[in-house]
């Protein structure tokens, strides 16, 4: 069964580096649909935004994952943990799909490999913010301590 620590010492540390990656994620969609008003949504022109290639639908996808992790980071709590969790393994997912269909027709998001690295990158902060973003009362806390300590 997987362990999460409860009340890690540097959660406050990951869960500003989640709202880095979220904030990262939508200022590139945010100024992504600034750069690509009026085109078609899977357009596959040659729009950049902060070294990433975008398209209409890229630039919704990142505006939207990112204003959501930015939202559960300022909520935090185990919302935060569980959400991030399941963000951070989106992103990997994601990142490893686009990687798959760069240099096809199946490239409908207009991604490049800057794209993946970006994506992968967001999702490997994101997920290890959830790994380490459970949150307990402080006697569960020691109980778990003593418990992962204690001689079986």
């Amino acid at each position: 069964m997987a362990h999460y620590p409860l009340n890690h010492h540097l959660r406050q540390t990951y869960r500003f580096l989640a709202g880095l990656a979220g904030l990262h994620l939508a200022l590139i969609g945010i100024l992504g649909l600034a750069a690509t008003w009026g085109d078609p949504l899977f357009h596959r022109g040659a729009d950049w935004v902060l070294g990433m290639r975008v398209n209409p639908a890229s630039a919704w996808l990142y505006a939207v994952v990112g204003v959501l992790l930015l939202a559960v980071v300022l909520i935090g709590g185990n919302i935060y943990h569980h959400v991030a969790l399941v963000l951070g393994w989106t992103l990997l997912v994601v990142g490893t799909l686009v990687m798959a269909f760069l240099q096809t027709d199946a490239n409908v998001l207009n991604a490049s490999m800057s794209n993946v690295i970006w994506i992968i990158i967001d999702g490997l902060v994101v997920l290890t913010a959830g790994l380490y973003g459970k949150v307990g009362t402080p006697d569960a806390a020691r109980a778990e301590q003593e418990a992962a300590h204690s001689s079986r």
